[in-house]
């Protein structure tokens, strides 16, 4: 929307619009709203310096590409003055750990069993600040985890919440499941106290972390996150870790769940939020069939499917390792021949977790045609 001056509003003023603003927010089915200042705090700054400089980020070069605009909202749009924080409850019908105990299954975090939540976020966010702009005469931003933009502090400060240890937001209405977006406006509205942190000494999300990716309480390292590693991470996954992946194929939700404030949750409300029949606990054996076309359509309006079918057939195949399903021993020797390296050389581990080691050896003699280094690599690992 139109880039222009900052607006000036008296106090009144200033109170209706913050009224406005929350009433439209909540028609549009946020269940929170809050207002705070573009500007961060000194503590903010350094801990995203610190994640950086540890080279915690991965391969997320853009994190550290886009440093200065991430760490100060003003800096990323000089007009603004106020930040308008919402937050929409997605919360499960059963806690998501309980699926680990059914390894022929595929684990799909909870945010990603329907809908993409950008494009329904971004939507109601959109008529908000549409509605708001035609009200207040001023100019807005919409965001929702697309930009450069720090969410979890920015809502933390609005009072939405507070960062756990686990370093996502957690709500004492809505516990660890709530979906953020942001609208930026140069007009002053009037703003909300910031929470304070309510984890104590507990350490629950800590401790329940398979791959141990928490350093300290409030600090991650995304190269252990199994988030960060069937999202994100473009290649290879750590052999270490493909073991405590479990049957996790797209994303984890194991810190979230174990937060006790989940006790105050709610079941999310959206249509388009709530789980996917087909989503909730796929087959392993089905998944493992998909080609690209098939992978598009079965994943169309997911947030799965911007990873691409080979990433994910990657994931699914390190669950498939990691089964001890027989029945998924043919599936996963189909997939030597598929056509993607990256599947093919996770085909081989999944195999050479599957397979008794002579069979194994018998398979391995009879791939001599491979010349693919990563796959080769596997090869030799699972001798």
């Amino acid at each position: 929307m139109a880039h222009g001056a900052p607006i000036d509003t008296s106090a009144r003023i200033r109170s209706q619009l913050t009224a406005f603003v929350k009433q439209e927010a909540a028609a549009q089915g946020f269940d929170v709203c809050r207002i705070t200042l573009p500007q961060s705090s000194p503590q903010i700054e350094a801990g995203l310096d610190g994640f950086l400089s540890a080279g915690h980020h991965g391969t997320m070069e853009w994190m550290a590409e886009t440093r200065d605009r991430r760490a100060r909202p003003d800096a990323l749009w000089s007009d603004v003055r106020s930040v308008i924080m919402l937050g929409m409850n997605y919360g499960p019908d059963a806690d998501p750990r309980l699926l680990q105990n059914q390894p022929e299954k595929g684990a799909i975090s909870v945010y990603a069993r329907n809908r993409d939540y950008h494009d329904v976020i971004k939507g109601r966010l959109k008529e908000i600040a549409t509605r708001f702009a035609a009200r207040s005469e001023a100019d807005v931003k919409v965001f929702v985890d697309t930009a450069p933009v720090m969410e979890k502090p920015l809502a933390a400060q609005a009072g939405l919440g507070w960062q756990g240890k686990h370093t996502n937001l957690v709500s004492r209405e809505f516990g660890s499941w709530l979906f953020l977006g942001s609208i930026f406006t140069t007009a002053a509205l009037a703003v909300d106290i910031a929470e304070t942190d309510h984890c104590g000494s507990c350490r629950a999300c800590l401790d329940a972390c398979p791959t141990n990716a928490f350093p300290a309480p409030y600090k991650i390292d995304a190269r252990r996150c199994i988030s960060y590693l069937t999202i994100e991470h473009k290649g290879e996954i750590d052999p270490e870790l493909r073991p405590l992946i479990g049957n996790r194929i797209y994303g984890c939700d194991d810190c979230l769940a174990a937060c006790p404030w989940n006790k105050f949750a709610s079941l999310a409300q959206e249509a388009k939020l709530s789980a996917r029949e087909d989503l909730k606990e796929p087959d392993i054996e089905f998944l493992l069939t998909l080609d690209d076309p098939t992978f598009r359509r079965f994943f169309s309006g997911s947030p799965i499917k911007r990873i691409g079918r080979d990433r994910f057939v990657r994931n699914v195949l390190i669950a498939a390792g990691n089964s001890g399903q027989a029945a998924l021993i043919e599936p996963c020797r189909l997939l030597l021949e598929d056509g993607s390296p990256v599947v093919r050389a996770m085909a081989v581990w999944a195999l050479s977790q599957l397979l008794a080691g002579a069979e194994f050896n018998d398979l391995r003699a009879r791939a001599k045609h491979e010349t693919d280094p990563g796959v080769v690599r596997e090869w030799a690992r699972g001798a």
